[in-house]
């Protein structure tokens, strides 16, 4: 487990600034995909660390995976100029290389 601890707390950060960020959203109104982004990277990053914790068999896919969600989510977090959203956005970028770096390994 510890070859993914970079990537692991990577997803723990993007989890924490996308429920703030889903928070936040709560009730305004958004011309893109934010907060559903952030609800579906939440759920993409839970499922890549389960999988990096216990060294499951498709650790390298489910990291694939969650780069690619935690791109398109900080494509959209990223439009906005909300505070919580760019945090968001960063720490999306952050999971994506990191979980990039597993899936090319």
């Amino acid at each position: 487990m510890k070859k993914y601890e970079d990537c692991i707390a990577a997803c723990q950060r993007c989890l924490i600034e996308c429920q703030n960020c889903l928070i936040q959203m709560s009730g305004q109104h958004s011309k893109n995909d934010c907060p559903k982004c952030c609800f579906l990277c939440i759920d993409a990053c839970i499922a890549c660390m389960k999988f990096l914790i216990s060294e499951g068999p498709f650790a390298k896919e489910y990291c694939s995976l969650c780069a690619y969600v935690c791109q398109w989510c900080a494509e959209q977090c990223g439009q906005h100029n909300h505070q919580h959203c760019i945090d968001c956005a960063n720490a999306c970028v952050k999971c994506m290389e990191e979980c990039q770096k597993i899936a090319m390994a």
